[in-house]
């Protein structure tokens, strides 16, 4: 299947500040993808040139299958990480009028919206100002603006932020609501265990550069790099003869409650790892024997700092 956004050796720079440096992704269609990066990678410059909002100095974006334009936007739903309400408006005027904005008939916007006020639990805010909102409804505001006209491609940057545990599953929730009903989904975060929970790919960007891209379990399990955690009981030198050739160890074993004895073990060739298994099961009492799956938060600093 075609990708529905497609970034191509994109370049930009502003005043001798290079923000992004040939950059080129991929975002499959209907997929839930995160852009990852520290503060000032690229991450935000790269959103503004998919919204048509700057223009590179070099690269194409392609969005499906043709070079986007200024009309391929009311496709384009953007949350940036900077809320923009105007505090003196009443709330349901606000949302209207962004509705208006991405092209829907009032009457259309009125009915869609009210619908997702009540879904997110804020219809009795809708003739209140603006300027009564706490942080978190403002931003339920903004993201019922953002995907109410239901556009192919939403874009959210940093969307947790300003919400409370119970309102951040309410999000990802209705983040992955909109996905099964065929949006694809970016979304800039630091939140790397929101990452874990709802992202299918991902892209690092660090010092203007994509570092980093896939699906994000095969990149997790490639960062493991076949590191497994075993559990025995039985004599160390049985244990370690099983080893022989095809196994390493790693690090100092720790004995665990009822006598059983845990070791990290890394097996260099995927072949071996059953001839492994099958020669502990002779020598030592095997309890366990459990592939070590790093966390989305050690990969992204391990992929910062050069060591991954």
């Amino acid at each position: 299947m075609d990708p529905i956004l497609k970034i191509e050796n994109v370049s930009k720079t502003y005043t001798g500040h290079k923000a992004l440096d040939d950059v080129s992704m991929e975002v499959p269609r209907g997929s839930i993808y995160g852009l990852l990066g520290p503060n000032g990678a690229g991450k935000t410059t790269l959103i503004r040139v998919v919204n048509h909002m700057t223009i590179p100095d070099c690269g194409k974006v392609w969005f499906e299958n043709h070079e986007i334009t200024s009309d391929d936007i009311y496709q384009i739903g953007y949350m940036p990480e900077e809320r923009g309400l105007y505090k003196k408006m009443k709330v349901g005027e606000q949302a209207v009028f962004f509705a208006r904005m991405r092209g829907m008939a009032r009457f259309e916007a009125i009915d869609k919206l009210r619908q997702w006020f009540d879904r997110l639990g804020i219809i009795e805010w809708w003739d209140k100002k603006v300027e009564d909102l706490s942080k978190g409804m403002a931003q339920k505001v903004q993201f019922i603006a953002t995907v109410v006209h239901e556009p192919k491609l939403l874009i959210f940057d940093e969307p947790f932020s300003g919400f409370d545990p119970i309102n951040q599953n309410l999000l990802k929730e209705e983040i992955l609501g909109l996905r099964d009903r065929g949006a694809t989904v970016i979304f800039s975060t630091h939140n790397m265990e929101s990452v874990e929970e709802i992202c299918d790919d991902i892209t690092l960007i660090n010092k203007s550069h994509n570092i980093l891209s896939g699906p994000v379990e095969e990149i997790r399990r490639k960062a493991g790099g076949n590191t497994f955690q075993v559990i025995y009981s039985g004599d160390r030198d049985q244990f370690i003869s099983s080893l022989t050739g095809k196994a390493t160890l790693i690090g100092d074993s720790e004995g665990l409650i009822g006598g059983y004895t845990q070791q990290k073990i890394h097996i260099a060739d995927d072949s071996d790892i059953r001839p492994v298994i099958g020669a502990l099961n002779e020598n030592v009492n095997l309890r366990s024997f459990q592939e070590i799956i790093p966390s989305m938060n050690d990969i992204f600093i391990r992929a910062v700092n050069g060591t991954l």
